[in-house]
């Protein structure tokens, strides 16, 4: 496992720019279908692990959204995580997590009721090919998710849950 230094290190060879459009069109992929199922009274918005170019709060800001950030490296500001919302976005970052169930728990108490949370990461589909599948390789991605994960999480947290793409999770938080 990586040190905290060496995994940041990581990340600042990222080249995530604002201004590049093909990094907009890939966190389209998330941005668009979460965007498809928010009511307009739901304009609160966490952008969880954002890293150093937040694009995402970004494009959804510009879609009407009131966004906060929250990074560990890059904006780790803790008021980001004493408030509730209307969706949590989390877009390529839960394979970092070392302890996945405390983000998790965390994301739910973050959710108001009927909020939604958001998701972008790949999903290895079968045991066999997980050996020579390329996403394991990142020396900073520990946590892999198969679609039974979500289904199983969605069920025991009684969330309703989406696949809109290979690498994107809608889940929505029941009104309770």
């Amino acid at each position: 496992m990586l040190t905290a230094e060496q995994e940041k290190a990581q990340y600042d060879l990222h080249q995530n720019q604002l201004d590049d459009p093909g990094y907009r069109q890939f966190l389209s992929r998330l941005a668009l279908p979460l965007l498809s199922i928010l009511t307009p009274e739901q304009n609160t918005g966490l952008d969880f692990g954002c890293g150093p170019g937040p694009l995402l709060a970004q494009m959804l800001s510009e879609a009407g959204k009131q966004m906060q950030v929250w990074d560990p490296f890059y904006a780790p500001g803790p008021e980001a995580l004493q408030q509730k919302y209307h969706f949590v976005s989390c877009t390529e970052a839960i394979e970092h997590f070392i302890n996945p169930a405390k983000e998790w728990g965390l994301w739910l108490e973050l959710l108001l009721p009927e909020a939604v949370l958001a998701l972008m990461t790949k999903r290895y589909t079968d045991q066999s090919s997980f050996s020579n599948w390329h996403y394991k390789n990142d020396p900073t991605h520990i946590s892999f998710f198969h679609q039974r994960t979500f289904e199983y999480l969605a069920q025991r947290d009684q969330l309703e849950l989406e696949f809109p793409a290979d690498d994107v999770v809608l889940f929505k938080k029941r009104n309770t």
